[in-house]
C-alpha cells in the first residue's frame, strides 16, 4: 500500500506500507483527501522539541518514547474517506459510504491519536482504520475535499465557543493562516458584526475577507490596536512577544483567547493583563459536537471552505507540498488526494 511517512525530517514515499486490518468496533476506509495541518509541519522541522514539551507536561518518560523519530512516522488527521469493511462484529455504514472522523482510533490497547505514529496511519496514505462509534457520514452532494476541512473549522468553533464572543462586540483575528481563518468564519457563523483580521500578507488577508473579515490590517502599518479597540481577541500566529504586546496593547477588560501554538518559552508582564483586568483563555482541539456542528455548517452552505484550499498534490508529492507551505503568500492549505 501507498504512504507518505515522515523520515529523518522529510516526507519521503513509500509503496510498501503493509494494509491495516480492521478489529471489533474499526473500519477500514480508503482515503478521499486529507490536509496538511501546520502542526504537521512544526512537528516535521520540530519533532524532538514537541516530544520533550509533552514528556515534561505528563511528567512520564513513556509520553516521549511513544515515538520514535528514528522510525517511520505516519501523519495526516485532517480527512475524508470512504468506508471499505469493518471489523469482526461491527456495526457500521455500508461500503462506499463517504465519511470523516475526530483523528483517533479506539483500539484493545486504548486510545490512539491519529497525529502522528509509528504504528497508526493516517491521512497520508491510501487507506487507514477509523472507530466505528466516532464516524460521521458526510452529507449528500457534499465535495469530500470540503469535508476534509471539517478538522480545522472545529477548531476554529471552539476557540470562538470558549471565547464567547457575541455579535455586537468587535473581534480582532491576528495571524491569518488556516486556524486564523477558521476563527474569522466562526464568528462570521455566530453573527459577530464586526471582525477585523490582522496579516502581514496581502494574500492572507484578501483570504481572510473572503472568509468573512470586515476589515483586514497590515501589522506592517502599524499595531492593529492603534485603530480597533476589541472586545475579544484571537491570537493565531504562535511566536514569542504575541502574547505580551497583547496585553501592552489591548482595551480594559477585554479577552484573549490563545489558539496560536508556540513550542518556546515566552515571556510576559503580568501587570499589563492585571492592571487593564485582561482573562486570558488558551484552547486547544474541539469538542465532539463541535466537530459535528462544523461538519453541518460546511454541509449547508453556512462556511465556504473553497477558498482555502490553494493546492492538491498526491502520496507523492507531500514533500514538496510540506515545502511549499512555507510561503504564506502562495498556499494556505493543501490537500493531499491519496
Amino acid at each position: 500500500m501507498r504512504a507518505a511517512v515522515l523520515r529523518d525530517g522529510r516526507l519521503v514515499y513509500r509503496d510498501d506500507v503493509p494494509e491495516p486490518t480492521p478489529g471489533p468496533g474499526q473500519v477500514l476506509v480508503e482515503v478521499t483527501a486529507c490536509g496538511i495541518c501546520g502542526s504537521d509541519l512544526h512537528f516535521a522541522s520540530h519533532g524532538e522539541q514537541v516530544l520533550a514539551a509533552t514528556q515534561a507536561m505528563s511528567g512520564s518518560p513513556s509520553s516521549r518514547a511513544s515515538v520514535d523519530l528514528g522510525a517511520d512516522i505516519f501523519m495526516g488527521h485532517e480527512f475524508s474517506a470512504q468506508v471499505l469493511e469493518a471489523g469482526p462484529g461491527t456495526d457500521t455504514f455500508a461500503p462506499g459510504t463517504p465519511v470523516t472522523s475526530i483523528p483517533i482510533l479506539l483500539a484493545a490497547k486504548g486510545i490512539e491519536p491519529i497525529v502522528y505514529s509509528n504504528t497508526t496511519l493516517g491521512g497520508y496514505a491510501e487507506k487507514m482504520l477509523l472507530s466505528a462509534p466516532l464516524l460521521l457520514p458526510i452529507p449528500n452532494g457534499l465535495d469530500p475535499r470540503h469535508a476534509a476541512l471539517t478538522e480545522p473549522m472545529a477548531v476554529g468553533l471552539h476557540a470562538v465557543n470558549k471565547s464567547g464572543a457575541t455579535p455586537g462586540e468587535t473581534a480582532l483575528v491576528l495571524g491569518c493562516g488556516p486556524i486564523g481563518m477558521a476563527i474569522i468564519a466562526a464568528l462570521r457563523m455566530t453573527g459577530v458584526e464586526d471582525i477585523v483580521a490582522a496579516d502581514y500578507s496581502p494574500t492572507r488577508r484578501d483570504l481572510a475577507a473572503r472568509m468573512g473579515a470586515h476589515r483586514t490590517l497590515d501589522p506592517a502599518q502599524g499595531s492593529p490596536f492603534d485603530t480597533v479597540a476589541p472586545k475579544v481577541i484571537f491570537e493565531a500566529v504562535g511566536v514569542p512577544g504575541i502574547i505580551d504586546d497583547v496585553l501592552r496593547r489591548a482595551p480594559v477588560g477585554s479577552r484573549l483567547v490563545v489558539a496560536g501554538v508556540c513550542m518556546e518559552a515566552d515571556t510576559v508582564h503580568p501587570f499589563y493583563g492585571i492592571a487593564k483586568e485582561i482573562s486570558v483563555q488558551f484552547v486547544l482541539a474541539y469538542q465532539p459536537a463541535e466537530f459535528a456542528a462544523s461538519l453541518q455548517a460546511i454541509a449547508e452552505g453556512r462556511v465556504d471552505v473553497a477558498p482555502l484550499i490553494t493546492g492538491e498534490v498526491g502520496l507523492e508529492g507531500v514533500g514538496s507540498a510540506f515545502a511549499e507551505l512555507a510561503d504564506p503568500d502562495r498556499h494556505c492549505k493543501i490537500l493531499v488526494m491519496p
